[in-house]
């Protein structure tokens, strides 16, 4: 073997790291960096397995394809998440108006609204990466202090106020329907959160 050729084959993803944990590490970490700095359609699978140093097979070895790949990196690799379960410390009675503060300051902040967005997308339109999303969720929710003890009906009034916070996200963002792009953000707070109040209460 040439020394040239022993440097090419050196510089090679190798495909497995120590373990399939660091390797999956490697590969969430390539993903949020290169999704931040490219957004969803720049982020190439080969980008991410490139950065990652792994082989590209690895990837839809451990995710599927790319749509649960992202999915997968907001849940575990982004600080949305813990943004909002931070809602969920302090006065119980004020919880619905938090939460539903922070979650549409999200909506509205130019960094984080594309990330919103391409979830929302990705998760519609595989059903591999919406039961990812589901499950890495679920997951990080019961590990959340802030949160508390989470028995089957907590965690049902949980996904009952995620599921309105959506649904009004995507009308006003996504759909852009009139009359709720009309509010302004206090209004909108004022409006929606006495339900995801009564919800998580």
């Amino acid at each position: 073997m040439t020394r040239a050729s022993a440097t090419a084959r050196s510089s090679r993803p190798t495909g497995r790291r120590s373990g399939d944990t660091g390797t999956r590490d490697a590969i969430l970490d390539a993903a949020r960096d290169l999704f931040a700095e490219r957004g969803y359609e720049g982020a190439s699978i080969r980008a991410i397995a490139t950065s990652a140093h792994v082989d590209p097979a690895l990837i839809r070895h451990f995710f599927g394809n790319k749509e649960a790949l992202f999915t997968k990196t907001l849940a575990d690799r982004t600080s949305l998440p813990q943004r909002l379960f931070e809602s969920f410390g302090g006065d119980p009675a004020g919880i619905g108006e938090r939460l539903t503060d922070t979650y549409f300051r999200l909506w509205e902040d130019p960094d984080t609204q594309p990330i919103l967005l391409a979830l929302v997308r990705s998760a519609v339109t595989s059903s591999l990466a919406a039961d990812m999303l589901v499950d890495a969720l679920e997951a990080r929710i019961r590990s959340q202090e802030d949160v508390g003890p989470i028995d089957e009906q907590r965690m049902r009034r949980i996904e009952l106020a995620g599921a309105h916070l959506l649904g009004v996200a995507v009308a006003r963002f996504v759909v852009k329907f009139p009359a709720l792009t009309a509010l302004d953000h206090g209004t909108l707070v004022a409006e929606v959160s006495p339900a995801i109040q009564r919800y998580l209460s």
